[in-house]
């Protein structure tokens, strides 16, 4: 299969939602009083599990079974204990995937947003309405979105040794061997974190580019001394820098968050990054 067709292959959960696996039932209750069982998906995760130590629940799993988003699932949405830890999405995530034994916070953040998009699926549908701004005259306007045309983005390279979310590139500038990770859901916990302190100590948060590499750089050469590290990320040539930033970007396995919007301002057809508001899981029902 060539890259472009694999790029814009559709995760069968994001197209219709229709399988059901069988012979599951989520509550007997609610099949045998109301005659309603709760819709199961299979999520085909972007990493194919190939990034995960074989101790994980995840370990060589290409996909992953969910349970559709009921109103339980929008309690922990508005949970306000859930929103100040920050943990709103991995509650979200360990609640509606069948097995319960998967770390959450050891998932790669794209495959946390595969399942986060599939899950908003069998919630609400793939409609996705939010104001998007024209990348051409910069006006913000109304557009309409489909959250199942959004393509896979699946782990291209290989990791330097079998379970293991470790891969390496040599940088062009100081032709020093990087050796790296893909953000985890903790990853991200850990910045959000940081950030918050930061805001209420009154600090600027301006140092988001090094801060991620200092989590995501695992070894410069031979060297895999944490604060060595930090100083090479801090005074690494700006060259090397975009390049690292590009080569992880592009290999990044997750959901390809853009779509093509049509300016309603100056009618220019442009792709543009979708904005993650609070309606992707709180849709607009006027």
């Amino acid at each position: 299969m060539s890259q472009e067709s694999d790029r814009n292959s559709r995760n069968e959960i994001f197209s219709a939602g229709q399988a059901q696996a069988q012979g599951y039932s989520t509550s007997n209750v609610m099949q045998d009083d109301f005659g309603f069982e709760v819709p199961v998906e299979t999520v085909p995760l972007p990493s194919r599990g190939v990034v995960y130590d074989a101790g994980s629940a995840l370990y060589g799993q290409e996909t992953v079974d969910i349970r559709a988003m009921t109103a339980g699932e929008e309690d922990i949405l508005t949970s306000k204990a859930l929103i100040r830890k920050g943990t709103v999405i991995s509650a979200l995530l360990k609640s509606c995937l069948i097995n319960k034994s998967i770390d959450t916070s050891e998932m790669l953040v794209g495959d946390r947003n595969a399942i986060m998009t599939a899950i908003r699926i069998t919630g609400y549908g793939s409609e996705y309405n939010v104001e998007a701004d024209c990348p051409n005259c910069g006006e913000k306007t109304k557009q309409a979105f489909n959250l199942a045309d959004l393509p896979i983005k699946r782990l291209k390279v290989e990791p330097i040794a079998d379970g293991a979310n470790l891969f390496q590139v040599q940088l062009p500038m100081t032709k020093k061997t990087v050796r790296f990770k893909f953000m985890s859901g903790a990853d991200e916990q850990e910045m959000l974190v940081i950030s918050e302190r930061k805001k209420k100590s009154g600090q600027l948060n301006d140092s988001l580019i090094t801060e991620r590499f200092k989590r995501q750089i695992i070894s410069v050469g031979d060297v895999t001394d944490k604060n060595k590290i930090g100083y090479f990320v801090r005074n690494m040539p700006a060259g090397d820098s975009l390049f690292l930033r590009r080569y992880i970007d592009k290999n990044e396995p997750g959901i390809e968050m853009k779509a093509w919007m049509d300016c309603v301002q100056c009618g220019e057809h442009s792709e543009v990054r979708l904005p993650m508001g609070a309606s992707f899981f709180w849709p607009d029902t006027e």
